[in-house]
């Protein structure tokens, strides 16, 4: 892992807030092109169910998710990808430690371009969650949240409009049923394959988006051996929807 990441890994908790302060800092003069441009999901199928054919840029993306092996952090880092490729940094809060850095790497993202914060505390970890929303220099900030009140979710869908960015949480299924500040949310669920060794399938159901088709569903194959994504979409031609993630 690069050194940007393990310095604020090893940090205390004091410094480690510092450390992340120090980092947003440094990046405050960046700017990303494309403003106002929505931000692909790094996913054709998936593009075609949304408006603009992407996420819309300073909003939240909720990935609802029925636990590990579901493959939602591919497809999170997918989306990480498309906006760290616009320019960039991509600010991981992994405070459960659950985030593999090699595979977002192999989906493309280069580590240079990665900080990984493990902060002590829920409470630090959504506080450096706000902070990277909030700089205009981070192209997309990654969460776990387990939890979100109305008040702390609100204030993080307001640093997303702040800094310009994408903010994706991954949060558990259960999570379908509470009030969402997200622009967007999706149901991510496993399907059956015939092939153990195979593709990885996966189902992703636009659960909302303002002026998207709720309901409608992307089906995925992730191939594991070259980390990319093909993506069928009810709505589309097979040939419009099929698209390498790692191109």
């Amino acid at each position: 892992m690069p050194p940007r990441a393990r310095a604020l890994q090893n940090a205390a908790p004091r410094e480690l807030i510092q450390a992340l302060r120090d980092r947003i800092a440094s990046l405050e003069g960046a700017r990303r092109p494309g403003e106002g441009r929505p931000i692909s999901s790094g996913c054709e199928g998936l593009d075609q169910l949304l408006p603009g054919r992407g996420f819309p840029r300073g909003t939240l993306v909720e990935w609802l998710t029925s636990g590990e092996g579901s493959g939602a952090e591919s497809l999170v880092f997918a989306a990480a990808r498309e906006a760290w490729r616009e320019g960039g940094a991509v600010v991981v809060c992994d405070q459960a430690k659950r985030f593999y850095p090699p595979a977002a790497v192999r989906l493309g993202i280069d580590p240079a371009g990665m900080i990984v914060v493990h902060a002590a505390s829920e409470a630090d970890n959504l506080w450096a969650l706000d902070q990277a929303l909030r700089c205009p220099a981070v192209a997309a900030a990654v969460a776990w949240p387990e939890k979100l009140d109305s008040r702390t979710f609100r204030r993080l869908q307001l640093a997303a409009e702040q800094g310009g960015g994408l903010g994706l949480l991954v949060r558990p299924a259960r999570a379908r049923s509470e009030p969402s500040w997200a622009e967007v949310r999706l149901a991510i669920e496993p399907m059956p394959t015939a092939d153990p060794h195979g593709p990885r399938r996966i189902r992703i159901q636009l659960l909302r988006c303002r002026g998207g088709p709720s309901g409608a569903v992307a089906e995925v194959e992730f191939e594991h051996e070259t980390h990319r994504l093909h993506c069928d979409s009810a709505g589309a031609s097979p040939a419009a929807c099929r698209r390498a993630a790692g191109a």
